[in-house]
């Protein structure tokens, strides 16, 4: 048995201009779990309780919370989030609190963002960016944890809004493997590299980050998936 689980649509129009990620998976407890989700969905079992993954409107925004506060409280915390918007007012808070704590955090947002970074004793340890090119940028991406603890990785269909951590039915699952947690890993270190699309988020709006170097993630993460297909094709 296997199952995938994306952050996008299966929809072949938009597919040609979204930019996502997706597992596919063979791991027993995950397969079970979205087997377990879909049967709760199509009414023939009650609520479950996962083994790995994280559903909303349950189990998603309170293990969330979680993670956020444990980085909170280690010397060397770090968060790094990837999502389409950003709303949810007890995140918002979670967020706060972490960077008043010192954890170091950045966030990838292409559209809306209620929380305002850069401010003295509240969200100084914030940093807010937004990537915008040819592509759409609509991957959910979690990542929590220092690289000298280890970091963990999510993926998943939900942005941090009260409609989708309460009012919906959404799915994040947990990214183990260590040639995947590169490549997602890879995604995020050439977001924040960015210096030809991106706009960052300060106290008072968006401003447009000046190009030094020249990274355009778009064409970056585009050659490095050209430069995979070709070695593929070299075995």
């Amino acid at each position: 048995r296997y199952c995938h689980i994306g952050t996008g649509n299966y929809n072949p129009e938009t597919a040609t201009v979204y930019e996502d990620v997706g597992l596919l998976s063979a791991d027993a407890e995950l397969t079970a779990d979205v087997a377990d989700l879909f049967n709760s969905l199509t009414g023939y079992a009650n609520g479950s309780d996962y083994r790995k993954i994280l559903v909303a409107p349950g189990t998603l925004r309170p293990r969330l919370l979680e993670l956020i506060r444990e980085e909170a409280g280690a010397p060397d915390g770090r968060i790094v989030m990837k999502m389409n918007s950003l709303d949810d007012p007890e995140i918002n808070d979670a967020l706060y609190d972490a960077s008043a704590a010192g954890t170091a955090i950045d966030l990838i947002v292409r559209g809306i963002c209620c929380l305002r970074p850069g401010l003295k004793g509240l969200s100084k340890t914030i940093r807010v960016r937004s990537i915008a090119g040819s592509y759409l940028e609509h991957s959910r991406i979690f990542r929590f944890g220092s690289d000298a603890r280890g970091p963990r990785y999510w993926i998943g269909s939900a942005d941090l809004m009260p409609r989708n951590l309460g009012n919906r039915v959404e799915c994040v699952a947990p990214v183990t493997d260590p040639r995947l947690t590169a490549r997602l890993e890879e995604i995020l270190v050439v977001n924040l590299a960015d210096d030809v699309l991106a706009w960052e988020l300060g106290p008072n709006g968006w401003t447009k980050v000046p190009t030094e170097i020249g990274i355009d993630a778009h064409a970056r993460l585009r050659e490095l998936a050209e430069e995979r297909a070709a070695r593929g094709h070299e075995h």
